[in-house]
């Protein structure tokens, strides 16, 4: 225990890339949407019902992946230096993660109280409550930000093993391997006829379900990324 508080001290000490760039990045992306939805007439081509819907509150997890892949490829090395095993630093870096997946989506679930109280911006911008995934009771909304931000953390976790191991060329092939796969699965519906099952799917899925879905696939990246720090060499 001693040594996972360790690795969480570790990356704290340099706290403002974790905690404040992302919000800096999504409030920068938050303040020029609200510049461009004051300007008359302009309307989202998702507005329902007078409500406009920005859409742009992917920012947040996206940078969640970049921060990820960067910081623990950058300190790896100096963490194996110090004495730090490979298990004791991906656990310390997964428990971070989910630190700050957590807080992070309890600020987003806030957030969407103080939008509807002020009558979305006073514009009737949805920013922080997205239809169907961000748009439930208070605390389905903290636990699929959480399970997202977490998710996205831990692939930027294994991108960023990746490029440690293989460099470049290894991302390449990861995301090359990644996008046949999706192409196969892609192909294989086609061939089957498999459409309609497929749109049954997700039509039917609840936001519960698609929570738990992606959780599943946090646990399998989490894995990966743990296969891969194992022969990672510094």
């Amino acid at each position: 225990m001693k040594t996972l508080m360790r690795v969480g001290r570790f990356y704290l000490a340099d706290w403002p890339e974790f905690v404040t760039l992302p919000w800096l990045i999504q409030g920068f992306v938050f303040a020029l949407d609200l510049v461009v939805f004051a300007v008359p007439h302009v309307t989202s081509p998702a507005s329902h019902g007078g409500m406009k819907y920005a859409g742009a509150l992917a920012t947040i997890y996206i940078v969640f992946s970049i921060v990820a892949g960067r910081s623990i490829s950058k300190r790896l090395p100096l963490a194996l230096a110090l004495g730090v095993s490979r298990r004791s630093f991906y656990t310390g870096t997964a428990l971070v993660a989910a630190a700050l997946a957590a807080a992070d989506g309890l600020v987003l679930t806030v957030l969407q109280p103080i939008e509807a109280a002020t009558g979305g911006w006073g514009m009737h911008l949805h920013f922080f409550r997205v239809p169907f995934l961000l748009d439930g009771p208070w605390y389905l909304t903290w636990l699929t930000s959480f399970v997202g931000l977490a998710l996205m953390f831990v692939y930027g976790m294994w991108c960023g093993l990746v490029y440690r191991r293989w460099n470049m060329f290894g991302v390449l092939t990861f995301a090359a391997i990644q996008m046949l796969a999706l192409a196969a699965g892609l192909i294989i519906a086609s061939r089957d006829n498999a459409w309609h099952g497929v749109g049954h799917f997700f039509t039917t899925l609840t936001i519960g379900g698609l929570t738990g879905a992606l959780a599943v696939i946090a646990v399998a990246v989490l894995a990966g990324g743990y296969a891969t720090i194992r022969r990672v060499t510094v």
